[in-house]
């Protein structure tokens, strides 16, 4: 269905008869606008304006915690997180993807981009001076770090096979197509790989922060700690000789029953 201001609207009163089941937010194909809108139906919604006292987009907390994640994973490889001078291929310069180019280009990097939005390409590639590249050559290009940033299950059979990268950091959701089959591809290859859950968790960690009343500086100190955790993953996986995608998992699991 074609996104329209009464449909959005419904979607709101939806999450109002779940009665604080479920917490909507901003996400792929939706803007602060229609939380605007689902706000008018419903008080469980995060991602609202800041002049509405929410936290506004949560995209550029996203980014960052990607940013961190990204430079985490590159200390653990390279023996420094410093991104400067390495080739960085950003799949989808959305909300989220743009703004990671912002934050790897400033720091020196020589960035990728693709996108199905020729108008958004060319304008983030004009604005911070990254080089585009066609969609279907990306898999085959020579680069240090993949940053999947656009629809899931871009990490496959096909793909995993192609790849020439050493290490995956990006914000897409579910980005395994088989969080085991390609986990294990993906270690066998030698290529660190940051589970999307982990280093995706600062539109999170913001949302998390509007409930609970929100101010940015904790939120993004909180995000900043996904930097020491994907070493934490990345670590007990070498040691462990698991993937990290289980690793994360039995992090994950160890909190959450220190927390009952």
């Amino acid at each position: 269905k074609i996104k329209t201001k009464d449909l959005i609207k419904k979607f709101g009163e939806y999450v109002d008869s779940l009665g604080g089941k479920y917490i909507t937010a901003k996400d792929v194909g939706m803007n602060t606008q229609d939380m605007e809108y689902v706000r008018e139906k419903t008080k469980h919604v995060t991602g609202i304006p800041e002049s509405m006292g929410g936290s506004g987009d949560p995209s550029t907390v996203t980014a960052y915690g990607v940013y961190m994640g990204m430079k985490a994973s590159a200390k653990f490889k390279w023996g420094s997180d410093s991104l400067e001078g390495k080739t960085i291929l950003v799949q989808g310069v959305g909300h989220v993807g743009e703004t990671l180019v912002k934050h790897t280009t400033e720091e020196g990097a020589k960035v990728y981009i693709t996108d199905i939005n020729d108008l958004k390409l060319a304008e983030v590639a004009e604005k911070y001076g990254a080089e585009i590249i066609k969609a279907d050559s990306i898999y085959d290009m020579d680069m240090d770090i993949y940053a999947p940033c656009a629809l899931g299950s871009t990490l496959n059979t096909d793909t995993i096979n192609r790849l020439k990268c050493q290490i995956i950091t990006g914000a897409a959701n579910n980005q395994l197509s088989d969080e085991v089959l390609h986990g294990k591809m993906i270690k066998d290859k030698g290529i660190v790989y940051a589970p999307d859950f982990l280093i995706n968790a600062g539109g999170l960690i913001n949302v998390y922060s509007e409930i609970s009343g929100y101010q940015r500086e904790e939120s993004l100190l909180r995000t900043k700690k996904i930097y020491d955790t994907t070493l934490e993953i990345l670590l007990k996986a070498e040691d462990e000789d698991i993937t990290t995608h289980q690793a994360a998992l039995l992090i994950a699991e160890q909190r959450i029953q220190e927390n009952k």
